[in-house]
């Protein structure tokens, strides 16, 4: 049996995402390791915090910011 997140983000959708995050970056290298380096500070993050997520951190990087280039003001001014 599967176990089903919280999220119900489906393979087709994170590979939307993910398309959209590869076609809007610049540099494809560089929007790679971007998403490297958020899932593993959310990794640490949610180490550091004890928390049990059902979701892979590279999933959730890949969510966040696809969410942010789509929707961005989710992010708010610096």
């Amino acid at each position: 049996m599967l176990k089903r997140s919280k999220f119900e983000t489906t393979q087709s959708q994170i590979m939307h995402r993910s398309e959209e995050l590869i076609s809007a970056a610049s540099n494809r290298y560089r929007i790679t390791v971007q998403v490297a380096n958020r899932a593993k500070r959310r990794r640490y993050e949610d180490f550091e915090n004890n928390e049990d997520t059902m979701m892979k951190p590279v999933l959730r990087a890949i969510i966040e910011m696809s969410d942010e280039l789509t929707q961005p003001e989710i992010i708010g001014e610096l």
